[in-house]
């Protein structure tokens, strides 16, 4: 089927025309025949690279040209939102009659953007999604497309349930919205379908074919069972595996059990790389190499990165800051970067293929589970679909890399049946906090009515319902002990309690710790150290890194020396790395020192910072509810240091845009302190302080005005 036959306007035709788009694949032409364009709901189960982009696209031209309603794309990564507004943007260009507005909103779950109802195409997280539901925003009754990406994540522990509440709660609602639920190549398509009220399209094509094998002891065995032998070297296996991809042009993701080992397999292969670069290839990575280390601390890990680049080879993992792996992945796409060692990480949401990906290790580290465990066979497909790049090569080979246990490697992985998607929403965790949410934001809601609403979602849909009214009676026990919700009759209510901890989108658990240690706090101490504990203990916090051995004389000696801070009694074994890293980071230690002695890098600290900043502001709000004043100056101080990175010293300056952490250090440092120091320093002196300038020198002035 040809993009001119179908069903929309001519506009809209000359604009797919115009981005390349002139046939339809398989899995696309099926969409539309199972009534993409009639407003049907469809769940695409196909796999990766295989033109589920523009099925939503289609459907997203069919409503705004048809001025049907909003346009909601969920999204689980932010990455991965980014990526799809980039790509919906164009579609602001279409001539429609009217403006197309687009919009992404990814952070701050506590706070509804104000204008967002204002736009056509709106790109939230799940979690996003989420928040505005329970903040009552009155545009979700025009939304009438909801697309949802990587739905077979609705199996995943930690972002399944989110997923599976919000899409509970769309299809429900009144108008009864379109559905486009995108997902990987799944067991149980029919039964997710069937929840979700699609139509079921399913497909196993690729532009790309996937040709699937196992190594052994220099030996390559595909799935048609011919062979082909890999030149061997010291390098090992996966680095082995990926130069050979190189010839003709090709490139490889090397996917690695560690971050660690990511790093050493980029090592050995890039001498080997580097030989197969041309001059204009390394005059144009030598300038992204020393790009890398004009806007990064030269940590161990940045200047490794920086040296690996110039010879046409990349790591790529959670530790390396947005930044960084913005570029890695933007060099790689434009083929320079050969070949990418990586976590699994790289293997969600993003489009990055490969012409070879080499699974080195069927083994990941699980913290739940205490030990290594092998990959799912689902997990496995994600990653194996990155091999195939569809402009450039006829093919995509995935490897796994094996030791004596061939067969055993194509049995389960090759020729395995990827696990069917089940629902996570019976955890305890998810069910307290979204039992919470439900009460919230249906007051006087009865104990049946609860039922009946988790009785619509996947979990109902796959588990007896004594199991599920089981599980929320104990969901509902915990809230009703905590003050979170109370029974007035038989109807249910949130407490302001409770409603506050909804909308401020934490765990109940970290709400009651929040309010039990603010009920503690004395009015005459600074709780610096002790505020800090409470929110890298709590359970929301994340990424939550163990203390190593060397660390307990460290942690020992913080406790002591700042014991005045604290707000109970703990001992060393009641902390972690975390937050000593925050700690440092709020006293203005540096990303190299962060690295050299506590082995947090700079991916990890923007992780902490980030969430550390929604927490201390759950925690100001809470303090708030409970009538503790006197700690809300000292918690919105600490709130400033831990988004700038600074010593209380520099909170007032930091007030002015413009002015960071680097800033507002020199401005200290030339004696000036406060605001009032800046507002009388005449702009000339200003315009010569280092880091300043002329430019910035008149923004602060500006920025100062409005603030004062």
């Amino acid at each position: 089927m040809r993009v001119e036959n179908l069903d929309i306007p001519q506009n809209a035709i000359e604009f797919l025309h115009n981005n390349d788009f002139i046939t339809l694949y398989p899995p696309q032409e099926k969409s539309v025949k199972a009534g993409l364009l009639e407003g049907n709901s469809i769940l695409v189960s196909a796999p990766t690279a295989s033109g589920k982009t523009l099925i939503a696209i289609l459907a997203i031209i069919k409503h705004l040209l048809g001025k049907k309603g909003k346009i909601v794309y969920l999204s689980p990564l932010k990455a991965l939102a980014s990526e799809k507004f980039s790509e919906f943007k164009k579609l602001e260009l279409i001539d429609s009659g009217r403006k197309i507005r687009t919009q992404i909103s990814t952070g701050d779950y506590d706070q509804t953007d104000k204008n967002l109802g204002q736009n056509d195409i709106i790109v939230l997280t799940n979690e996003k999604m989420d928040s505005v539901i329970r903040q009552g925003a009155e545009w979700i009754s025009e939304v009438s497309l909801v697309i949802a990406d990587e739905v077979h994540l609705l199996s995943d522990n930690d972002r399944g349930p989110t997923l599976e509440i919000v899409l509970t709660k769309l299809k429900i609602l009144p108008q009864k919205p379109q559905i486009l639920a995108l997902s990987a190549t799944v067991t149980n398509a029919d039964e997710i379908s069937d929840w979700l009220g699609c139509e079921l399209v399913q497909s196993d094509w690729r532009p790309v074919p996937l040709w699937e094998g196992v190594y052994d002891d220099g030996v390559v065995t595909m799935q048609d069972r011919k062979n082909f032998e890999i030149e061997t070297s010291v390098r090992g296996a996966p680095v082995d595996l990926g130069l050979d991809s190189l010839k003709d042009g090709g490139q490889a993701i090397l996917f690695a059990e560690t971050r660690t080992r990511s790093v050493s397999l980029a090592v050995k292969a890039s001498d080997a790389v580097a030989k197969r670069l041309s001059k204009e290839e390394e005059k144009t990575l030598q300038q992204i190499s020393q790009k890398i280390l004009d806007e990064n601390e030269h940590t161990e890990l940045i200047k490794n990165l920086a040296m690996l680049v110039k010879k046409g080879v990349a790591f790529h993992h959670a530790g390396l800051n947005q930044n960084c792996r913005d570029l890695v992945e933007s060099e790689f796409r434009s083929r320079r970067i050969k070949i990418i060692a990586s976590t699994p990480t790289l293997a969600s949401g993003v489009n990055l293929p490969a012409r070879r990906v080499v699974i080195a290790n069927i083994n990941r580290y699980d913290g739940k589970f205490g030990a290594n465990k092998p990959i799912s066979v689902l997990e496995y497909k994600q990653l194996s679909g990155r091999a195939g790049r569809p402009q450039y090569d006829k093919y995509g080979e995935a490897i796994i890399v094996g030791s004596s246990n061939r067969e055993e490697l194509f049995d389960y992985y090759i020729n395995g049946t990827p696990e069917a998607i089940t629902s996570k929403l019976t955890d305890d965790k998810a069910l307290r906090i979204h039992v919470l949410s439900f009460i919230s934001t249906n007051p006087g809601i009865k104990n049946d009515e609860i039922i009946d609403f988790f009785s619509k979602t996947l979990c109902g849909f796959q588990e007896r319902k004594t199991t599920i009214k089981f599980k929320i009676q104990i969901a509902l026990g915990y809230l009703e002990s905590e003050e979170l919700v109370k029974q007035k009759g038989s109807r249910f209510i949130t407490t302001e309690f409770g409603k506050k901890t909804s909308t401020l989108y934490i765990d109940p658990l970290t709400s009651v710790l929040f309010r039990k240690s603010l009920q503690k706090i004395s009015k005459r101490k600074r709780h610096t150290l002790g505020l800090l504990h409470l929110i890298t203990s709590s359970e929301d916090f994340f990424p939550k890194f163990s203390l190593r051995n060397k660390d307990y004389e460290l942690i020992g000696n913080l406790l002591e020396n700042y014991a005045n801070g604290l707000v109970e009694n703990i001992s060393e074994y009641d902390c972690n790395r975390s937050l000593l890293a925050v700690h440092a980071w709020i006293n203005e230690s540096s990303e190299v020192f962060l690295s050299d002695n506590l082995s947090i890098e700079s991916g990890d600290m923007h992780r902490m910072v980030e969430t550390a900043d929604w927490l201390v502001h759950a925690l100001y709000e809470l303090a708030k509810l409970e009538k503790r004043n006197n700690v809300l100056e000292e918690i919105d101080a600490l709130r400033a240091r831990i988004a700038y990175g600074i010593k209380e010293e520099l909170v007032e300056l930091v007030k002015v845009r413009g002015i960071g952490r680097v800033r507002a250090r020199i401005l200290f440092k030339n004696g000036i302190k406060t605001l009032d120091e800046l507002a009388t320093t005449p702009i000339e002196r200003l315009a010569k302080i280092d880091k300043i300038g002329p430019v910035i020198a008149e923004n602060i002035k500006t920025q100062l005005k409005k603030i004062r």
